[in-house]
C-alpha cells in the first residue's frame, strides 16, 4: 500500500507522485506517516522532508507551511522546497556561513529574528544535502 504525496510551494509542484512512508517535521516535532494514518493537519516547520520509495530514502528541504494528511494522501503546502539532490552543496555551505555572520551581525529585535529564520533555511539545506550523501 502507498501515499499519494503533492507537495507545492506557491510557484510549482515540487512533487507529486507515490511514497512508502514519510517524516515530516512539523512545528511540535516530527510526525512519521504511513498508509492509513489518521486524518491530521498540521503546521510544517522549517525543516527537512524525508521521503521513502521502497528502500530509498529522499529528502527535501522545506521552508514552513501546513500539510493535511488523510484517505492515504499527503498535501504539503510550503512556502519553499527543495529537494537535497537538487541543492549545490558548495552554495548552500556559502549560504550558511552568510547566514552566521549576518546573526552575529544583527542589531535590534527585527534584524536578530530575520537573521535566525535565515539561518534555519540555510542549516536545513545543508541538512537536506547531508542526509543523502
Amino acid at each position: 500500500m502507498t501515499l499519494n504525496l503533492c507537495v507545492l510551494t506557491p510557484n510549482r509542484i515540487v512533487w507529486d507522485s507515490e511514497v512508502k512512508e514519510i517524516i515530516l517535521s512539523t512545528n511540535t516535532g516530527q510526525i512519521g506517516v504511513l498508509p492509513n494514518h489518521a486524518p491530521i493537519a498540521t503546521a510544517v516547520d522549517i525543516g527537512i522532508l524525508r521521503i521513502r520509495l521502497n528502500d530509498q530514502w529522499l529528502t527535501m528541504a522545506l521552508m514552513g507551511g501546513f500539510a493535511r494528511i488523510g484517505n492515504n494522501e499527503i498535501t504539503i503546502l510550503v512556502n519553499d522546497a527543495e529537494k537535497g539532490s537538487d541543492i549545490d552543496p558548495q552554495e548552500a555551505q556559502e549560504t550558511l556561513e552568510l547566514a552566521e555572520a549576518n546573526l552575529r551581525k544583527a542589531e535590534g529585535k527585527r534584524q536578530t529574528i530575520e537573521a535566525n529564520l535565515a539561518l534555519r533555511r540555510a542549516r536545513t539545506r545543508v541538512e537536506a544535502i547531508n542526509a543523502i550523501s
